[in-house]
């Protein structure tokens, strides 16, 4: 199976309309050049990850027309792509009473959807706690190769990252592939490498994280995205610019890992 990670890159300058045009024909380039089975996008990539400002203006419901465009993108590509995340309007307030959520977009090449809501929201109380309603729902998804492949994909982003117990529910839940989009700041990418090689070894499963770089809203993004094996190998990373990642995976690893070292297995808790 084969992936393509586009490290995205970006500043204030550059608004909405023309960053979905210019990732949008980006992701067509690499297709045509790599032929991927799964296309990832970084976190809120289109309304600016940092600039909680711009949420409230920049937000659509699910059906609306950055979903609509990622869907149309998928289909004409006949790949399935992690779109990233978005800001989505929600239909009525959440218990929190909040009408926004950070919502994560797989499509297939069929125009099928999974959308997943960012559970842990960063911000320690402001920001994202105090703009965002939290999801509740662990989320997998089915990822098909061109060659008739199939895997389980566990979805999460960026601040997720920190909480290995979702993980586990999504190994428990079937996946084999952990996708994290994300807008990590370059101040704590240390961290964002080392959590996700944590996650491959302990739960032997690929992880594949898609990072933002350039700088908004006055933050440094990290970059450094890296696709990780379940034996904990790192089989591609990023530098800090805009770059694309195109790995070559085979799903059985997981399975083989798993019976070889059967760590799993010995869970008590």
């Amino acid at each position: 199976m084969r992936l393509a990670v586009i490290q995205v890159a970006y500043g204030d300058d550059e608004t909405v309309t023309d960053r979905v045009e210019r990732v949008s024909a980006f992701v067509r380039d690499v297709v045509d050049e790599s032929r991927p089975d799964l296309v990832v996008l970084p976190e809120l990539w289109a309304p600016t990850g940092f600039d909680y400002h711009r949420w409230e203006e920049a937000a659509e419901p699910l059906d609306g027309p950055w979903a609509a465009a990622m869907t149309a993108l998928a289909t004409e590509l006949g790949a399935t792509l992690h779109a990233g995340s978005f800001i989505e309007r929600l239909a009525a307030p959440g218990p929190d009473g909040r009408t926004l959520a950070n919502t994560s977009l797989v499509v297939t090449a069929e125009g099928g959807r999974t959308a997943y809501r960012k559970i842990h929201r960063f911000g320690f109380g402001s920001g994202e706690p105090k703009l965002l309603e939290a999801g509740t729902d662990v989320v997998t998804a089915e990822v098909r190769s061109r060659a008739g492949e199939s895997v389980a994909v566990g979805l999460s982003t960026c601040y997720d990252l920190r909480f290995p117990e979702l993980y586990r529910q999504q190994v428990d839940a079937g996946a084999e592939v952990f996708v994290v989009p994300a807008a990590w700041p370059a101040a704590r990418v240390a961290h964002w490498t080392l959590l996700g090689r944590a996650r491959a070894v302990e739960d032997q499963a690929f992880v594949v994280q898609c990072n933002t770089a350039g700088t908004h809203a006055r933050t440094e993004m990290g970059g450094h995205s890296q696709v990780i094996a379940p034996t904990g190998e790192v089989l591609a990373e990023a530098g800090t610019d805009e770059e694309v990642l195109v790995v070559d995976f085979d799903p059985a690893l997981v399975k083989s890992t798993r019976a070889n070292f059967p760590v799993l297995a010995d869970r008590r808790l």
